[in-house]
């Protein structure tokens, strides 16, 4: 897959509210607030598509257009509808060049354990401090073959070369153990555990799409109800 272009044209926005947010995502675009660096805070509305593939990438870093000026910025958090999974706001905070920034860096785990042993996963992510416009986008750890007794701290991860652990370095990243009895009979009431979970969070989420469709019917009506006063008012003008 080709590289997604980070230049993102960023317009400055001045409504806010529900009601228009939902607009700015019907005409594919996504709310964002700017702010850092002691600038004042700034209101823009980015591209959805561009910005969604962007994000794919973890910690990612824009480079917005605005007014003609080039800011980069840090997605800092992004919030997402719970039942469709759609973006409706984004938080980025400004970076220059050569800034150190702290990020959370997810881990990616590479190969099996030995047959018959069984990987704890300690950790999913490892707090770095990093050069903003180099971020990892992962951290690889190879657990290929490896027999019960292996184990994996901060300190022993393969970091970029301007990258440092910002955190105790001796905790525990994964570790390699041999199965026991305990174990199987762990792994048969989790795995009972998460079907369950599974049930209920479907249960969940078609209970808050149908108050998310009513809410979005009453909104709609308002919205209506708004536009004819309005337009009454304008005729008797």
């Amino acid at each position: 897959m080709a590289e997604v272009d980070n230049k993102v044209p960023a317009e400055v926005r001045t409504q806010f509210g529900k009601g228009f947010a939902r607009r700015l995502r019907v005409a594919g675009q996504i709310p964002a607030v700017v702010y850092g660096h002691g600038a004042e805070v700034v209101h823009v509305a980015v591209p959805a598509r561009q910005v969604t593939l962007l994000l794919r990438k973890k910690n990612a870093i824009l480079d917005l257009q605005i007014d003609g000026k080039s800011t980069l910025a840090l997605v800092k958090d992004v919030q997402k509808d719970p039942v469709r999974q759609i973006i409706e706001h984004i938080d980025l905070v400004v970076v220059t060049k050569g800034e150190k920034v702290v990020v959370n860096v997810p881990l990616h785990i590479v190969g099996t354990q030995q047959a018959g042993a069984v990987l704890e996963l300690d950790a999913k992510a490892v707090p770095l401090l990093a050069e903003a416009t180099h971020i990892p986008e992962f951290i690889e750890i190879n657990i290929d073959g490896k027999a019960p007794g292996f184990k994996v701290t901060f300190a022993d991860l393969d970091l970029p070369a301007d990258a440092t652990i910002d955190g105790e370095s001796t905790r525990l990243v994964v570790h390699v153990h041999a199965a026991s009895a305990k174990d199987s009979a762990e792994s048969g009431e989790e795995l009972a555990a998460e079907l369950a979970d599974e049930a209920a969070h479907a249960e969940h989420k078609a209970e808050i799409h149908a108050e998310q469709h009513e809410a979005e019917k009453a909104e709609a009506l308002a919205d209506a109800e708004l536009s004819g006063a309005a337009a009454a008012a304008e005729a008797a003008e």
